[in-house]
């Protein structure tokens, strides 16, 4: 060890240990996808059109790809957004209009 003028004393390292590569860098974490933000909702359907979702979903199941009532709905919505203006006009001609809200208590 040596006296600097400053009067603190100087550590030489062993030559090894200068000349001996640093510690590698971690690589970077891979950065995470935001996940998508999730809406609940509730809706008022026919239970003719509500059986026919139950379908839906056996057929799915029967063809090795079981799925949930709202994944269905939401090919449902992906098909629709995807016709041109008078298909998607005529197949809302075809889903008449409901009263919407929660269905009276039956006693």
């Amino acid at each position: 060890m040596k006296k600097t003028l400053t009067g603190k004393v100087a550590v030489r390292l062993p030559l090894s240990r200068a000349l001996a590569p640093s510690k590698p860098e971690k690589p970077a974490a891979p950065t995470k996808a935001k996940k998508t933000k999730l809406i609940r909702d509730s809706f008022t359907i026919p239970k003719a059109e509500y059986l026919v979702l139950e379908e839906l979903k056996q057929r799915a199941a029967k063809l090795t790809r079981p799925v949930k009532k709202s994944e269905l709905l939401r090919a449902g919505i992906k098909m629709l957004a995807s016709l041109p203006d008078a298909a998607y006009l005529a197949a809302l001609k075809e889903v008449p209009a409901i009263k919407t809200g929660r269905p009276a208590l039956q006693k």
